[in-house]
């Protein structure tokens, strides 16, 4: 178990005085069996005139800020010191039914799973890939298979930071050959969807220790991956970017079946065309002996 605080912080500076709107933010990790908070702490400058919580259709814990008045500067640092329990080399026991793959989910899950198994944007390249580590003949272990999408995408793909917001499409990472973590883990997400798992979109933080040799990239920002539905196991991290399968090092804020219904933090202002200027995003996961394994970066990558 390690004791780990994540320090957030976003800034919007403005050109001119600016009228807020309302502003939602996904800062606070999910508790499970795995991760359990010690303490939190949300500073918003300017002081929201009101500030109330709320648990989305997801379970997400989402905070949502209203003001008055305006401003040149807008201001949120989120302080979150949790336990996060993790599986070293987690042994997933699998339903009998479920251990080899094709399987199909029992008639009681389906309903459940609908939005988990659709795509929105099909693309045959993505197909082919995935369909592409399917045995010509019989079956496949469902983890091995898993585990080789997974170490697949690290390895023939380019990881590489982007300031845009948004997602790129699953068959455009197939033809650039790069992409962020955000990118990564939807292109899974599409291909572990095609074969006809069920998957959805996690973002969050990822801890980097320093006292080891790593080649883990995506720290300093906020992180996403996702989720497979194995029966006898559920939802199942998978880290496409890191080839990282269970929770290790891996700290869950928010789920969902898309990456847009999972954004950090969103909101609105009133003024004229060109006085927002660029977000700042700090983000900081430490031990609670102080170490840093997180620097500085911009925004989820």
């Amino acid at each position: 178990m390690r004791l780990l605080t994540v320090r957030h912080v976003t800034v919007y500076p403005y050109a001119e005085p600016v009228r807020l709107g309302e502003h939602r933010m996904m800062f606070r990790p999910r508790e499970s069996h795995d991760l359990r908070l010690v303490r939190t702490q949300l500073v918003i400058l300017p002081h929201p005139v009101l500030l109330r919580w709320l648990h989305d259709v997801f379970d997400n814990s989402v905070a949502v800020a209203t003001f008055s008045g305006k401003t040149t500067r807008l201001s949120f640092e989120s302080t979150v010191t949790l336990e996060h329990t993790e599986a070293a080399l987690p042994d997933y026991q699998l339903e009998t039914g479920a251990a080899m793959f094709p399987f199909s989910y029992s008639l009681e899950d389906q309903p459940d799973l609908i939005r988990a198994l659709e795509r929105s944007e099909p693309s045959a390249e993505v197909d082919r890939w995935a369909n592409g580590m399917l045995p010509r003949t019989g079956r496949r272990a469902t983890m091995e298979l898993l585990r080789t999408m997974t170490s697949r995408i690290q390895d023939e793909f380019t990881y590489s930071r982007r300031g845009e917001r948004g997602v790129q499409s699953a068959g455009v990472t197939m033809q650039r050959g790069r992409g962020t973590c955000r990118d990564f883990a939807w292109l899974m997400i599409d291909a572990v969807r095609s074969l006809g798992f069920a998957a959805r979109f996690v973002s969050g933080y990822i801890f980097v220790p320093t006292t080891v040799d790593t080649t883990v990239v995506g720290g300093g920002a906020t992180h996403a991956w996702l989720q497979v539905y194995l029966p006898g196991a559920g939802w199942v991290d998978f880290d496409p970017t890191n080839c990282i399968i269970g929770n290790r090092n891996l700290i869950r804020v928010a789920v969902a079946w898309h990456p847009a219904r999972v954004l950090p933090l969103w909101g609105t202002f009133t003024g004229t065309l060109g006085s927002a200027l660029d977000m700042q995003v700090e983000v900081t996961v430490t031990e609670e002996s102080g170490s840093v394994a997180q620097i500085a970066s911009r925004g989820m990558v």
